[in-house]
């Protein structure tokens, strides 16, 4: 990450390495390239934003997961079409019960807030929704994080012998069918749990979901620490109308950053000097000398 980073300054002609460039290269490790080709209709570009900002509120209301680092509506590698990025403040090598239902509520934020914006959902949450199936079934078969199955591991997802390796063709798993169909339920009333609670979240926040939607349809990028600035009323959500000032401020300056650019030589600068003095022309005669 922090080669990527150097790259990248270099490329910008920066003596060191900037936040902005250690930013990029997060970015770039997690989510892939900025995809620029990658251009969005405003119709759909408003359905992305609503998307982030119902994770980014889901997880700025739940107790028990890590801090909103970015949110981000730069399409960027294969098909995202943008994230949003929780960040843990240290190291970490156990996640209890209480963090998983919350994780789980994070990543129905996403489907959610276009149910409560848009009346319907779209295909942008699949991802979402099978990471959110595979933790739920981890804590019910692996966690033994549910109360009708008890404290029982049935391996890795339940399709794992307990030793780790992958079932053969025909293979049973560890469990019979009636508690294959007691897993099914119980993944089940988990995710529907959490769809719940993020959707009492958002309904509740409705309107700070639409107003910070439109701040990060303007920005393309929010912080974290922005979103919860704006979150707590501690600092005012700019309106439409500052956004798109704010935007031109911004692209007037770029365009004189390059106009400057193109003004500064590429050569050494050469500096003139004064036309030499006239001389007189040449003469035979001897000047007399005064008396």
């Amino acid at each position: 990450m922090v080669n990527e980073a150097a790259l990248l300054a270099a490329r910008r002609e920066k003596d060191s390495v900037g936040m902005e460039e250690l930013e990029e290269a997060v970015d770039r490790t997690v989510a892939g390239l900025e995809r620029k080709s990658r251009v969005m209709s405003e119709k759909e570009k408003g359905r992305v934003a609503v998307h982030e900002m119902g994770h980014a509120l889901a997880a700025l209301r739940s107790k028990n997961i890590d801090p909103v680092h970015r949110v981000s509506i730069i399409p960027r590698g294969a098909a995202a079409l943008g994230m949003t990025m929780v960040r843990p403040l240290e190291d970490r090598y156990t996640i209890t019960e209480p963090e998983l239902r919350d994780r789980l509520v994070f990543a129905m934020g996403g489907r959610v807030a276009e149910e409560v914006v848009f009346g319907e959902i779209s295909t942008g949450a699949s991802d979402d929704l099978q990471r959110a199936t595979d933790i739920a079934r981890a804590m019910v078969v692996e966690f033994g994080m549910s109360p009708k199955i008890g404290p029982t591991s049935f391996g890795r997802d339940g399709f794992r012998s307990g030793d780790g390796r992958p079932m053969w063709p025909g293979e049973r798993p560890d469990f019979s069918e009636e508690t294959a169909r007691v897993v099914d339920e119980e993944v089940s009333r988990l995710l529907n749990e959490a769809h719940e609670q993020a959707k009492v979240i958002l309904e509740g926040d409705r309107d700070l979901l639409d107003r910070l939607s439109v701040v990060l349809i303007e920005r393309e990028v929010l912080d974290g620490d922005d979103l919860r600035r704006y979150a707590s009323g501690e600092a005012p959500i700019p309106t439409k109308e500052e956004l798109v000032r704010e935007r031109e401020e911004k692209a007037a300056a770029e365009q004189n950053g390059k106009k400057q650019t193109e003004r500064i030589a590429t050569g050494p600068s050469i500096i003139t000097s004064a036309p030499p003095p006239v001389l007189p022309e040449p003469t035979d005669q001897i000047p007399s000398r005064p008396d």
